[in-house]
This record gives C-alpha cells, structure tokens and sequence, in this order.
C-alpha cells in the first residue's frame, strides 16, 4: 500500500517540479496553432478555410508520430534508473535518426497524396486548389518538428524540462512575428494568406529543432553522457524504444481517428451543430494539455523507477501522478462549468449557436477528470513497460464503445449525446488502464 510518507512526499515534488514546464511546453504547441487560426482568420475567411484543411492531415500524421517517438523519453529515464547515464546518448541518436526517417517519409507521403486527395474529398470549387500548396509547405516542416520533439522528450527524461519549454515558447514567437509580417505581405514577396502562414510555421518548427539540438550537443556532460559516440548496435534495445513508439502512436492515431470520425457525425447534424463540436473540441484540446504534461513528466518518474528496478517506486510515481491529474482537472473543471458561457460567447455571439454550444461545454466538464487519468495511466503502463494493452482499451474504449454510442446518441440529443458517448468512453478507459496499471506494478520487484 502506497501511502502519504517521506517518499510519496518526495514523488510529489519531483512531479510537480517535472510537470509545470512540461505543460507550458505542451500549450505552446496549442498556441502555435491558434496563432495562425487568429492571423490568417482575420486577414481573410477563405484562406483561414484553405489553412484548416491543408492542417487537417498533417495534424493526424504529427499526432501519431510524437507517439512513435515517446521511447526516446522512456528508454532515456529506464538508463538514468539502471545508472546507465553514459548510454543515453545512443537513445537520442536512435531517435533523431527515427524522427528524420519518419518525418522525411511523412514529407513525402502528404507532398504526393496529399494534394490529390484534397482533390478527391468532394470539397467546393476552389477549396482544393487553394489548399494543397498550403499542405505542401506544412510537410515541408515535418522533419524539423519530429526532430525537435525527440530533443524535446529527451531533456525532459534527463529532468531538464525548462530548455523545451523555453524553445517552445521562443519558436511561438517566432511564429508570430512571422505570420504578422508574411500574413499581410508586409514585405511585399508576392507570398500572402494560408500559404505564408504555412512558412511562418515552418520557419518556427525548424528553428525549435535547431535551438534544442545546439541546446543537447552544448551540454556540458554532453560527452558523458555518450552523445558524441556512435552507439553500438543494441538489438533488444533498439526494438524496446520502437516498440513503445508503436504502442503509444497506435493509440494516439486511434484517438484521432475516433474523434475526427465524431466531427462526421457532426456534420451530419447540420451546420450549427458541426460548429458547436468544434469549439467543444476547440477548448477540450487546451484543457488536455495539462493531462499530456502531467503524462509525460509521470512516464519519466515510473520509467526511472522502473530501471532502477523499484516496483513500488513504480506504483508510487503512477499513483501520484492519477493523484495530481485527478486534482487539477477537477479543478479546471470548476471553473469551465460556471464560466462556459463567456468561454463560448469569445468564440462567436450567433444566440443560435450558444445555445447548442453552452450546454455541450457544461457537459464536457463532466470527462475532463476521467480523460486526465486515462492518459496519465496509459504513459505510466507503457513507462512501466506495458505497451500494447493500453492500445487495445483505447480501441475498446474509443472506438468500439465511443463512436457507436455517438452516431446513435448524437441522432437523439444532437451534440450532446456526442459528449455523453466521450464521457462514457473516457470513464471506460480510465478505469480499465488504472487498475492495468496497478496490475502491472505490483508484479514488479517491490523494494524501497
């Protein structure tokens, strides 16, 4: 039984003191994107369409992708646990290589298909002709994105959060400045709209890459830690950090998948409706920045616990880290319910449309709590190395319990019975990666 002591104490502060910059780091990434929403939005309506659709592809592949690189972060704590420092390096160039591998990839498969499939959505006149250079320009910037998000995951393992988070903040303002020069063609370049906010957001992922890999190979224990030397060839290990990968980008895609398949049904309902989920989204995706954070600061705790071969070191970083969400999502929840009409009324005034969309944000209240544990409990199972379960409930969960249940409740009760089907999938899958996890734990060696 973990209880309140000296070590869960302990636990509590070095996930506090991992989590914050994490979270910010994670808003930044929200923010990048709402800054070309509200720069492009307001310089013209039909670019801000030709941007949405071109983001709309590359934002399932980049969500995927970070999944596939999660090993980089937990194999890096699991050698920091087993006292293999000197090692880490080798985990970091397996992953800048694995980023550049799938990001080239990713470039390539959205510059051939993308554009043609863009042309055979059924999209209206011009929609299609006018997004595709935008999307081209977006899968310009994969590689530099994937690589910094690799940098990114290995800093925070080796508890240096804050230089991620600074990066990120840093490349927002790049982005911003950016757009609001190439957005209205201030410079004059020929270049205006979605595709020069395209740029802008390319220029920014790059020199987010570029800053935290100078940031890495300045460290002074750079050499220490290996970073320099090229790694020999460790099978076993090697498949572990691809594995998890697979895990957790098997589970984002089947999340993202899941809710893009709500937003159909959605624009089933008409078009009311269809705007309504998409300020539900809108917000729900800025709330679940602080659970990403907090996952991804739990999985670095349980990963180092884990190489240390410290069951209960395992069990405890979990627990904590279900505790600490469970806490703050009830507490943002708190404030959303009182306050979603104001929330809803910055997005649009039309009475019409708040009166779908205020009660819908009441309800989404209701899953922040259980979708905060269940992606703190899904990283600390694969962290605990349990990576292919929490994959199979996310598609119980998400796809054979939630999409059901929203096509038929969202033709009874409209957009809200599309949150009750999220509430009821997040509740599924909480619970069933808790107790996994707990499971898990307690079959490792129990020691401190």
């Amino acid at each position: 039984m973990i209880g309140f002591n000296v070590q869960t104490r302990a636990t509590l502060k070095d996930l506090l003191h991992l989590a914050w910059p994490v979270v910010l780091a994670r808003i930044g990434i929200m923010t990048m994107g709402l800054t070309d929403v509200i720069v492009v939005g307001n310089f013209s309506g039909l670019e801000l369409a030709y941007s949405s659709l071109a983001l709309a592809p590359t934002s399932i592949i980049i969500t995927t992708a970070v999944g596939l690189m999660m090993g980089v972060q937990v194999m890096t704590a699991r050698l920091i646990g087993e006292g293999r420092r000197a090692e880490v390096g080798g985990v970091l160039r397996r992953g800048v290589t694995y980023a550049m591998q799938l990001g080239f990839a990713s470039m390539f498969g959205l510059v051939l298909l993308g554009p043609w499939a863009l042309q055979h959505m059924g999209l209206a006149d011009g929609l299609a002709e006018g997004a595709s250079p935008v999307l081209i320009v977006f899968a310009l910037s994969m590689p530099g994105y994937l690589v910094s998000v690799a940098a990114q995951f290995f800093l925070e393992a080796m508890n240096r959060p804050r230089a991620g988070m600074w990066a990120m903040w840093i490349a927002n303002g790049v982005n911003l400045a950016l757009n609001l020069l190439l957005v209205p063609d201030l410079l004059g370049i020929g270049l205006d709209g979605a595709i020069a906010s395209a740029w802008a957001t390319f220029f920014a992922r790059t020199s987010l890459a570029v800053f935290l890999i100078l940031y890495i190979l300045r460290l002074p224990e750079a050499r220490a830690l290996g970073i320099f030397n090229r790694p020999k060839r460790d099978l076993p290990a090697e498949r572990e950090q691809r594995k998890i990968g697979y895990g957790a980008g098997s589970s984002y895609f089947i999340e993202v998948g899941a809710f893009a398949a709500m937003t159909f049904i959605a624009g089933r309902l008409g078009a009311i409706e269809t705007s309504a989920w998409a300020i539900v989204l809108n917000v729900t995706a800025m709330v679940f920045m602080l659970p990403m954070g907090l996952a991804s600061a739990t999985a670095v705790l349980v990963g180092r616990a884990h190489g240390a071969g410290d069951g209960r070191g395992v069990l405890r970083a979990g627990l904590v880290g279900i505790g600490v969400v469970t806490a703050l999502t009830l507490t943002v929840a708190l404030f959303v319910w009182p306050g979603a009409p104001l929330i809803a009324s910055a997005y649009n005034r039309d009475p019409a449309l708040l009166a779908v969309v205020v009660p819908a944000l009441v309800l989404t209240t209701l899953f922040f709590v259980a979708d905060g544990i269940q992606i703190v409990s899904a990283s600390a199972n694969r962290a605990a190395g349990d990576v292919w379960w929490p994959t199979i409930m996310h598609f119980v969960s998400y796809t054979v319990i939630m999409m059901p249940l929203g096509w038929w409740w969202a033709h009874e009760i409209g957009v809200n019975g599309l949150v009750w089907a999220v509430i009821v999938a997040s509740l599924v899958s909480s619970v069933l990666l808790t107790g996994r996890f707990v499971r898990v734990a307690r079959r490792l060696p129990m020691s401190g």
